[in-house]
């Protein structure tokens, strides 16, 4: 049976397999006796579907364009996925592509078809697949996704210098009153490159949506002589106090070569006091805490006015 990609998940499109010979019988017997996995209807891959929901979501875009009937360009949440972009908390059950009008809108079980202007130079190619571009594909999720999910990934984008904000507020007019175009520049004014982690850039929408929202990012902490005590993921100077995101849970890569884990949390209760020590608060919060911004809030009040005691 000749498949559509190599690899452990190998891609098998039934029509393909009939091509080469094999019966429906046969393909319904492999992925009975657990050597094929239905990925979706016509289209099967090796044993079990991979873990990574992402490259799950790469062999469904592959299956799916192999089965439409008219030329679509990948978009959306799909497109992100073939950029290698970070999402968070965004469905990849379906296949996003974007059409050319006068084309409708098309929703199904597995395809999801926009309908917009596509300029030449707003498609590019990504593994022999037409995808529209970084930029575009951005700006798209900039204005379909909410503010959070949307945060994450244009934060990521500058920091991995793919993107300058510059370019995306330029191509903003593009979008000029298009839907979603107002939640658009919303999301590109309030995305920063200096957020390191996914739950760095949903902490900063969450304190920011409860008023405490941090006065600087990667605040340097520094000690006599200028000597550098430690970089925070927050500060809010004016209350003399620094706010990290999941307590520093980031041992696991922080370890070094051979490192114990306790050593290395014991490293950052020594860093945690030498902050201290400068004369600053400290306050730390976890992935949980997250999902109560209001508590959240609260506490990071709490720490503020102790830190101005």
């Amino acid at each position: 049976m000749t498949t559509s990609q190599d690899g452990p998940s190998s891609l098998h499109l039934r029509r393909d397999a009939v091509r080469d010979g094999w019966s429906d019988d046969e393909l319904g017997r492999l992925v009975r006796s657990g050597e094929l996995t239905r990925l979706r209807r016509g289209a099967y891959v090796n044993a079990v579907l991979p873990p990574d929901p992402a490259e799950r979501h790469r062999l469904l875009v592959v299956a799916t364009l192999a089965g439409l009937r008219r030329d679509a360009v990948v978009s959306h949440q799909s497109a992100a996925v073939l950029h290698g972009l970070p999402l968070w908390d965004v469905p990849l059950d379906r296949v996003h592509v974007t059409r050319r009008p006068p084309a409708s809108n098309d929703t199904g079980r597995v395809l999801r078809c926009h309908v917009a202007r596509l300029r030449d130079d707003e498609i590019g190619e990504v593994d022999g697949l037409r995808v529209t571009s970084l930029v575009r594909t951005a700006l798209d999720l900039a204005r379909s996704l909410p503010h959070e999910a949307a945060v994450v990934t244009l934060d990521a984008v500058l920091r991995q210098g793919r993107l300058h904000r510059d370019v995306l507020r330029a191509r903003l007019f593009d979008l000029a009153g298009a839907p979603g175009s107002r939640a658009a520049a919303r999301a590109v004014d309030f995305a920063d490159g200096r957020s390191e982690s996914v739950g760095e850039s949903r902490s900063r929408v969450v304190l920011h949506r409860w008023g405490v929202g941090p006065s600087t990012l990667q605040f340097e902490v520094r000690g006599e002589g200028g000597l550098l005590v430690a970089r925070t993921d927050f500060a809010w100077e004016e209350h003399g106090l620094v706010g990290e995101f999941d307590g520093r849970v980031k041992y696991g890569r922080l370890l070094r070569p051979g490192q114990d884990p306790g050593e290395a949390v014991f490293e950052e209760k020594r860093r945690e006091d030498a902050v201290r020590d400068e004369g600053l608060g400290m306050t730390r919060w976890v992935w949980a805490d997250l999902a109560a911004g209001h508590r959240l809030a609260a506490r990071v009040r709490r720490a503020q006015e102790r830190s101005r005691r």
